[in-house]
């Protein structure tokens, strides 16, 4: 019942009674020319957002159709996640390892939170994050995947609803690199299916701009609780202030369910300062304390996570959460 309280915009979907976001957000129309400079653009996206209607019968071009071109835009001088790297996506990858879209696998899931299974996962390969513990470093550290057309994926998302599947579960890897494209593939859509952005909330904050009435469900991973660790652990730069900026951004916009991967000898500098943020700023978040750390990649480098979580320090995560008034899942 706590579930379906914090989330029942997913569940209206779910049960056919409203649209997913994207559908409304194809039925916005927006007035606007492909020759208006980007801050023009930007500007008319950013009102549209605040002011919009949604019309009967699918207009163009579209509150998506503006996304798309934005993204197009910002596709071209890369900066979709944090790292700002500004290359020309057409001609190399970015820091993230991503040029063209490759998805490495995608499959109904029934290994993630019983809310959203069995869940249409889409794992992009390439990463945003160099995570020395990561547990699918053969896809996101490794260059892998095939190809898909958006229209080729947007009708193998249509079949998998018909098999059962809750939801799209963007992930990867890490979805970010891959906006323009999966903008696209919603172009094609037009199957009522919840969106769930799967991600480590790297984005930057045009990214979140473009995700705001798309996504239905911010899936995410709030790892560290401080800068330092993500520097070491993930080469990451400016976690803290991003990923903090990030979920307040999802949490205002719609549903959110927080993921935080217990590490060993981490309460003190992440697990604390993590499960405090949330209970002071996103009250009703739900979130998935998780106990299945392991040493995978190359974490046995770093001798602080060289060895397997302990039951101990999940329950004094969980308990700490508990205190201060967080939804476990």
């Amino acid at each position: 019942m706590m579930v379906r309280a914090l989330l029942p915009k997913y569940y209206d979907i779910l049960e056919e009674n409203r649209n997913a976001h994207y559908l409304d957000c194809k039925q916005i129309p927006v007035s606007f020319e492909y020759s208006q400079s980007t801050d023009e653009l930007w500007k008319l996206h950013d009102k549209t957002l605040r002011s919009h209607h949604v019309k009967n019968t699918i207009q163009e071009p579209s509150l998506l159709d503006l996304k798309v071109e934005l993204a197009d835009r910002l596709f071209q001088a890369c900066c979709f996640c944090e790292h700002k790297c500004k290359v020309d996506r057409r001609k190399t990858p970015g820091v993230c390892g991503v040029q063209e879209t490759r998805i490495a696998t995608e499959f109904l899931h029934y290994g993630e939170e019983t809310v959203l299974v069995p869940s249409h996962t889409i794992f992009f390969s390439g990463c945003t994050f160099q995570c020395v513990f990561c547990q699918n470093w053969d896809i996101s550290q490794l260059p892998c995947g095939t190809p898909v057309a958006p229209e080729k994926l947007g009708s193998i998302i249509d079949e998998r609803k018909k098999q059962g599947a809750r939801n799209v579960n963007w992930v990867g890897g890490d979805p970010t690199s891959n906006l323009l494209y999966i903008l696209q593939v919603l172009q094609q859509m037009d199957t009522n299916i919840a969106q769930v952005w799967n991600s480590n909330m790297y984005c930057s904050e045009q990214t979140m701009k473009l995700l705001h009435g798309v996504i239905d469900i911010y899936l995410t991973d709030f790892k560290y609780g401080n800068d330092s660790c993500a520097k070491r652990l993930s080469k990451i730069e400016g976690y803290t202030a991003a990923v903090r900026r990030n979920h307040l951004l999802a949490y205002e916009h719609t549903e959110i369910l927080v993921r935080h991967l217990v590490l060993p000898n981490h309460f003190d500098c992440c697990s604390k300062p993590v499960i405090t943020f949330i209970a002071e700023h996103l009250p009703n978040a739900l979130v998935n304390i998780m106990g299945q750390y392991r040493p995978e990649y190359r974490a046995n480098e770093q001798k602080d996570i060289s060895r397997s979580i302990t039951t101990e320090e999940v329950t004094q995560v969980k308990e700490y959460a508990e205190k201060h008034g967080i939804h476990q899942i």
